[in-house]
């Protein structure tokens, strides 16, 4: 039996990642997307902090952790429904190919809604500055 030390599981997973980058760099889908260099370099350093048992794979406790360390704590039940989601249930944990094409997708995913509105994937989102405007009643949905 082979036994693998966990530094090479963590090079073999960074080389990986690394090659996955690549193509996503190539990939024509996403060639008009601003600094995606650097949008992939952040993605893979989040992912990369909770992948917890180092697999290439962000499995129910990482995202949960993950969810917890954004301030959205979820239950185990809507972390499922969120690894569902995100795979298409083809899978219990998160690979980081899906985890990037969400990330990158046009459609709407809790994860990334939660984590642009939150601020905590370094994409900064303008926020307003001083009170909010007076309203009347009539200005109100």
């Amino acid at each position: 039996m082979l036994l693998i030390k966990p530094w090479e599981e963590v090079f073999k997973n960074r080389t990986r990642f690394d090659e996955m980058q690549q193509e996503f760099l190539r990939d024509e889908k996403y060639k008009d997307d601003e600094d995606l260099d650097k949008k992939l370099l952040s993605f893979k350093k989040k992912y990369m902090e909770f992948d917890l048992n180092q697999q290439g794979e962000l499995d129910m406790m990482g995202l949960k952790k993950m969810m917890e360390n954004l301030g959205a704590a979820k239950t185990h039940l809507e972390v499922k429904k969120l690894i569902y989601e995100v795979t298409g249930g083809k899978n219990d944990a998160i690979t980081y190919r899906d985890f990037v094409t969400m990330m990158l997708g046009k459609r709407s995913a809790v994860m990334k809604f939660i984590m642009l509105f939150e601020g905590k994937n370094e994409v900064t989102c303008p926020k307003p500055k001083g009170p909010p405007p007076k309203r009347d009643i009539s200005s109100l949905p």
